[in-house]
């Protein structure tokens, strides 16, 4: 699933709102098209473990069903984990930084360790990156908030032993926004390290970031003000 595009995803969950019977508010005017906002979509070819998206509802539904309805009009790997009403604010507004875990198979973790020192104690680390507005050139470094090497060397999936870097980053929403691969082509240039087989990307969990370096759940707001309703 994480080859499939943001504009693919978008497709198939206006299918599912069809399928599962939600009744989705529409925008006015001579093309209207289903309410739903999308809150900092994951790059094509990487995986997601937290992606988040808003829907505006013709009438009030149940969070639960509405969540069971959908992950069930889904396919398989696009699944729907919570829903929540939504309370004041915007979402985009809530989520301001990324984690993510990068999975380098047949690179040694101590080389890679290496290269994240590089990379943090560079004051800035100039990369270039194809855009819609042409070839860009812009530094990696400063939204980078946080990035090392876990200790762990091998992935359970690597059966024969053969040694697996795995990075942990934190990246702050900036622009133009700087991407996972972004910082590798920052490793690249600082250290010359360049994985021999292309990186598994997965996004753990995006937010608020804290001054601790935490990221807060967007949606812990909703929920609090949900429990506060309860009682």
């Amino acid at each position: 699933m994480r080859f499939t595009s943001h504009r693919d995803f978008a497709r198939a969950f206006e299918r599912a709102l069809r399928r599962a019977g939600v009744p989705i508010a529409f925008s006015q005017g001579f093309t209207p098209h289903p309410k739903i906002s999308y809150a900092s979509a994951a790059p094509t070819g990487v995986g997601s473990e937290a992606e988040y998206l808003e829907i505006g509802l013709q009438a009030e539904v149940d969070p639960e069903q509405l969540r069971l309805a959908l992950d069930a009009a889904l396919s398989p790997g696009l699944d729907v984990l919570e829903a929540v009403v939504a309370g004041e604010g915007s979402l985009a507004d809530r989520i301001d930084a990324s984690h993510w875990r990068l999975e380098l198979p047949s690179v040694d973790p101590a080389v890679a360790s290496a290269a994240v020192k590089a990379f943090l104690d560079a004051e800035e680390v100039q990369v270039e990156r194809m855009t819609k507005q042409g070839r860009r050139t812009f530094d990696a470094r400063q939204a980078v908030n946080f990035v090392a090497v876990t200790e762990q060397s091998a992935l359970p999936s690597e059966a024969d032993g053969t040694p697996c870097a795995i990075i942990d980053l934190v990246v702050r929403l900036v622009t133009p926004a700087v991407r996972p691969d972004d910082v590798l082509s920052g490793l690249r240039v600082v250290a010359g390290l360049e994985p021999p087989v292309p990186p598994r990307v997965t996004r753990l969990a995006q937010g608020t970031l804290t001054a601790q370096g935490e990221i807060v759940d967007p949606l812990d707001a909703d929920r609090e003000d949900a429990a506060i309703g309860g009682r």
